[in-house]
């Protein structure tokens, strides 16, 4: 029996958080975040920044992963990203 779960897939709805990239994280992390919402409306927030302030930020995704600035942009370049 194979796995049918595509390690590609990206759950664009996910709750996420955007956060300053050294708000040091930790245990009361949610208190820190700077907006909340869906990856893909982060992921397009983050985008529609400045190019120079961009790096500034990181998004908590559900499960503890911080995307840092590399991992955000690709994200925007997939052909699966819902453009709002």
């Amino acid at each position: 029996m194979t796995n049918s779960v595509d390690p590609n897939h990206v759950e664009w709805n996910d709750f996420s958080e955007l956060h300053a990239k050294d708000d040091g994280g930790g245990l009361l992390s949610g208190l820190k975040a700077i907006r909340q919402g869906t990856l893909a409306e982060l992921v397009y927030f983050v985008t529609s920044l400045p190019e120079d302030e961009r790096d500034q930020y990181v998004i908590e995704k559900s499960g503890d992963h911080r995307l840092n600035i590399g991992e955000i942009m690709m994200l925007s370049r997939r052909a699966d990203f819902p453009h709002p």
